[in-house]
């Protein structure tokens, strides 16, 4: 409607200066007058002119229109802009409309862009892309919590952590899958994926800490390892047990001395004794040590509840009051914020603690000043991390990917498997045990909870 008003308008208009023309032109040579035609002359020139502003109207708002996708600018309203009359609304409600559109279009790719930024930094997958020149362009959350990083702006940066690392990464292939250890508490699968955007090449890289699932997989062995061995060395010893009780009674009932002499010399009598005594308490030790395995099989399940840190500080050291007295040991409690509260087993958790803090103590007994940090820290969306920091020796490079390890100890009296089940504990409340050690220096048991 609006187009044919349009073509109506120039069509009268185009009429209407040929009219002029013409008849001007009648009254200039038929009737030889001057002023007439003088003035149908300038009514030639303004409708003209005006004829040029009707057409250059719509299309300036054309341009202005076009200027506002190209500039993605949809701010501009045409409601108002009609100076041409009531044939042009219809084209200034057609451009809102359309404006309009494009903007909903916009906020609605904002919101999805918006939404995507959030899933890449909620997920526990690191995600880092970076273009040809090495240059960062995404990197979330879990992506710095694993790498600890600090300004990462470009994919060299990475050879901070470890120069073998960046090597792999840049010559790993689109699709390929790399499994590459850092240390003892950060093992990464990194798979990468080649992409274009904005004329350029991005590679686009994931990674996951896998630590945690092989320490499962290792605890899940040894467990299985040690139910055998259990049913094993239970079977063999029990019955070897009950019968040198057996016979070291009916030694002590049946012997008796005879017209010729003892029944069995004395000195062999003794040395059965001796020999039997011996078995025995070989016996009751190897039964002491499957118990030690079925304590470290069986840890019941947490029973979870939310437990304010700075209450569970304080249950322990009330615990340890007097062993810490006894040997000297001052222990420093840190909690940022006051209020800090996880969710875990009260009972469980303060065994390990209990644990880890004997060992923090016996480790200074050399030292004349024998402080122990007990700190509590929210590190965000990161979780919140507990620390046993003690400054005695240290422990060896040796030992230190060792000492979680069933059975493995460092401590002429130790058994073995305390820091074996606190690691499990810790595993079953989805969260991990991990320790760093300067020797010399101090050393530092973090409990993370997610």
């Amino acid at each position: 409607m609006v187009y044919r008003r349009f073509s109506v308008g120039i069509t009268f208009r185009i009429l209407l200066i040929t009219t002029c023309i013409f008849l001007g032109l009648w009254l200039y040579f038929s009737q030889g007058l001057l002023l007439a035609p003088a003035i149908l002359g300038i009514m030639v020139a303004g409708i003209v002119g005006e004829m040029i502003y009707y057409v250059n109207s719509i299309n300036q708002k054309l341009a202005r229109f076009l200027d506002s996708i190209r500039f993605a600018d949809f701010s501009s309203s045409f409601t108002s802009d009609s100076k041409m009359g009531n044939s042009f609304r219809e084209v200034n409600m057609a451009f809102n409309e359309v404006m309009e559109v494009f903007k909903q279009t916009r906020a609605e790719k904002e919101e999805q862009m918006l939404f995507l930024q959030v899933i890449i930094q909620h997920i526990n997958t690191g995600i880092i892309s970076f273009n040809a020149e090495g240059k960062i362009g995404v990197i979330n959350n879990a992506a710095k919590h694993l790498l600890q990083i600090p300004q990462f702006r470009d994919i060299s940066d990475l050879g901070k952590l470890s120069t073998k690392l960046l090597k792999e990464v840049m010559e790993i292939k689109p699709g390929q899958r790399i499994s590459h250890k850092v240390n003892s508490n950060l093992h990464l699968i990194i798979q990468t994926t080649a992409l274009k955007m904005g004329g350029q090449s991005w590679t686009l890289l994931s990674l996951q800490n896998i630590n945690a699932e092989l320490q499962s997989n290792e605890l899940e062995a040894w467990q299985n390892l040690t139910k055998v061995l259990r049913h094993e060395i239970m079977n063999s010893i029990t019955p070897i047990s009950s019968l040198v009780e057996s016979l070291r009674t009916i030694l002590d009932e049946d012997s008796y001395v005879q017209k010729e002499g003892m029944l069995i010399k004395k000195d062999g009598f003794q040395d059965i004794q001796e020999g039997l005594d011996t078995i025995s308490n070989r016996s009751k030790g190897l039964v002491n040590f499957v118990n030690a395995y079925r304590d470290y099989t069986n840890i019941p399940i947490p029973e979870k509840e939310l437990v304010r840190v700075q209450d569970l500080f304080e249950n322990v050291l009330s615990l340890m009051k007097e062993e810490l007295k006894s040997q000297n040991v001052f222990v420093k409690t840190e909690l940022h914020p006051k209020e800090l509260e996880i969710q875990c087993d009260r009972d469980q958790i303060s065994m390990i603690l209990i644990n880890l803090i004997k060992n923090a103590s016996e480790s200074m007994q050399k030292l004349a000043d024998r402080q122990i940090i007990l700190r509590g820290v929210s590190q965000g969306d990161m979780g919140i991390r507990i620390e046993v920091e003690d400054h005695g020796p240290g422990i060896v490079p040796e030992a230190l990917e060792r000492i979680f390890v069933p059975f493995y100890t460092t401590k002429k009296t130790g058994s073995g498997i305390g820091l074996a089940i606190s690691r499990q504990i810790m595993n079953l409340h989805r969260g991990s045990l991990i320790v760093e050690s300067e020797q010399d220096k101090r050393t530092v048991f973090s409990l993370i909870f997610k």
